[in-house]
């Protein structure tokens, strides 16, 4: 019931458009209603009327037939066309306030939600579980009533005719009732297992279409069909549970709506035999019993669909109702000019309260323009140690103070908008190489994206591609080489203009010849800035101001590179063991 009065807070900007489809399709449902009535003045009044001549006659029946073609083609069309066209309309708008609502979610959700969540799963509850909560407003909220409001005019029209015939005619009402709670109470938690298998299908094969090229070159394709397979064999089994509760509902509450024209053809039938009722009536009885029952019918479908609609909100709400781990404070700050002084006071973190610290009490003060290396073995905490600069996490003890306050209590919009981040791995989206510049600075000018690939080297080969900058990269940049997809990386960065930089493995992944030219970009590009290097080779970061070595998530050494190297410490030894393998690797070659 939450479920449903939160998504309730999205219908409300509508409920007049709701209103007015109702009415519309009221008088759309109400038009049939007419045949019955007619139906019954036709067989009495026109056909059985013994009084009338048959010229007479055929002149009342051409001219009612005059009047109801009128109403069926001339009125009827335009009815439908609105009603149809309005509650589209009105369901579509707000699917799209959802699904704009869950792409903000989506976005202040921390780097720590994604690393336990899988995109398919998500994806699936922004595109699936909400298109299926749309048969909550086009039938919880239009259909049922209209399918209500026809049940009750019928009800009415029928009560002026035979009162008896009528009470006879609604005696299976309270069973049809007690029939569907019965049955679909147990279909909303059946829709909610069968939509999390699918999501749970859509979350594999999401990560194995992106990982394809990982199977191929294992050759695991038959193994990996086994694997999907259990995984769509799970689905199938909820699916088929699902539609099996599903068909004995529909067959009993079918049962019931069948049963009650047989007694009503029964009893209207005695009663004609009797003279207590005209040949009319009993016609247009019957005509209205379909009247009745149909729309009792689409009931049925109306409510496994609801409950199927019922079980995405929960879904949907389920995900809206994350929690974000980061939060700008109540009074938060802008973060405007920025110096670039920052200081780890003590700081302490680990990925969960539970886990162990992978940062342990780190002090360091770097001023502004400095560039700071850090070094050591995979796993150390060096990542995690500029992670937490812009607020990808936050700290779990101690503070990261940027000028003197404390990056808390700015507002992490305003804080991450100082920072430029260039990963190891550095994700393009599938639009033209312009477009991925322009993350840096969204409405920057056509020349300052050129000015900013000239700086990152990137200009020259951009200019050889089919479309120059506007040759689509494919998805996750998959038609550019790792180094084309860095120098990219790098551009939007110098695009974006930032006073600290964040530099993680930007290098480690490429070949000699890019990492000579990203190397040059990222020493123009972090010239009068702060700048944080995280490097696993040891010979791109000799220039730093100062060099600080984590292991274990503590700080053993710091100081420049040639005060390290006559220190003789665990810097010296890691140094020279890079420069035997390059030797070695330089003699094999």
């Amino acid at each position: 019931m939450n479920s449903i009065i939160r998504y309730l807070q999205f219908v409300k900007p509508y409920k007049w458009q709701i209103i007015a489809t109702i009415f519309i399709g009221i008088i759309k449902f109400s038009i049939p209603l007419v045949i019955p009535m007619l139906i019954k003045y036709v067989v009495d009044d026109i056909v059985g009327n013994t009084h009338l001549t048959n010229v007479v006659k055929i002149h009342k029946l051409l001219f009612i037939l005059s009047v109801m073609i009128i109403i069926f083609v001339v009125l009827r069309p335009p009815v439908e066309y609105y009603r149809q066209y309005f509650a589209q309309w009105t369901s579509n708008k707000i699917l799209f306030d959802l699904r704009d609502s869950m792409y903000q979610h989506i976005q202040k959700l921390s780097f720590k939600y994604y690393t336990n969540n899988r995109a398919g799963e998500i994806i699936s509850r922004v595109i699936n579980d909400v298109e299926q909560t749309k048969t909550f407003v086009m039938t919880g909220l239009m259909n049922i009533w209209l399918d209500i409001a026809t049940i009750i005019i019928a009800i009415v029209l029928m009560f002026s005719m035979s009162a008896k015939l009528t009470i006879i005619s609604v005696l299976m009402f309270p069973l049809y009732a007690f029939s569907i709670k019965y049955f679909f109470g147990q279909l909303r938690n059946l829709t909610r297992m069968r939509s999390q298998a699918l999501a749970e299908v859509q979350s594999y094969l999401h990560e194995r279409v992106q990982g394809m090229p990982v199977i191929k070159s294992f050759a695991i394709e038959e193994f990996e069909q086994t694997q999907f397979n259990r995984q769509n064999a799970n689905f199938l089994d909820k699916a088929l549970k699902h539609t099996s509760w599903n068909a004995k509902s529909y067959s009993v509450v079918n049962t019931i709506t069948d049963i009650a024209p047989l007694i009503v053809i029964g009893y209207s039938a005695y009663l004609v035999i009797e003279n207590q009722l005209s040949l009319g009536t009993m016609v247009a009885f019957f005509a209205y019993i379909d009247k009745l029952y149909n729309p009792l019918r689409r009931l049925v479908n109306s409510s496994t669909t609801v409950t199927q609609s019922f079980a995405s909100m929960d879904r949907v709400f389920e995900f809206l109702d994350e929690k974000y781990d980061i939060v700008d404070e109540p009074d938060a700050l802008l973060c405007e000019e920025v110096k670039g002084d920052i200081s780890f006071e003590n700081v302490s973190f680990s990925y969960h309260d539970d886990d162990e610290y992978v940062l342990k009490n780190i002090c360091l003060d770097v001023k502004k323009g400095e560039t700071i290396a850090l070094v050591g073995m995979s796993g150390g905490g060096k990542s995690t140690l500029v992670s937490l600069i812009p607020r990808f996490y936050d700290v779990s003890e101690g503070r990261i103070t940027l000028d003197g306050t404390d990056i808390r209590k700015f507002k992490v919009q305003s804080l991450r908008d100082k920072i430029g981040v260039v990963f190891q791995d550095n994700i393009l989206f599938s639009e033209s190489v312009k477009d991925n510049i322009l993350l840096g600075k969204p409405f920057a000018t056509e020349e300052e994206v050129f000015a900013a690939a000239k700086a990152a080297n990137a200009h020259d080969f951009i200019e050889h591609l089919t479309e120059g900058y506007d040759t689509k990269v494919g998805e996750r940049g998959v038609k550019l080489s790792g180094g084309q997809k860095q120098r990219i990386a790098i551009a939007r960065v110098f695009l974006k203009n930032p006073p600290i930089l964040i530099l993680d493995e930007a290098t480690s992944a490429l070949d000699l010849e890019s990492e000579h030219l990203i190397q040059e970009s990222l020493n123009e590009l972090a010239k009068d800035r702060t700048t944080f290097i995280v490097a696993h080779r040891l010979s791109t970061i000799t220039h730093a101001d100062r060099i600080i070595l984590i292991e274990h998530g503590k700080i053993v050494e710091i100081g420049t590179h040639d005060e390290l190297m006559r220190k003789q410490g665990n810097y010296y030894k890691l140094f020279q063991v890079q420069q035997l393998e390059k030797t070695e690797a330089e003699a094999d070659s």
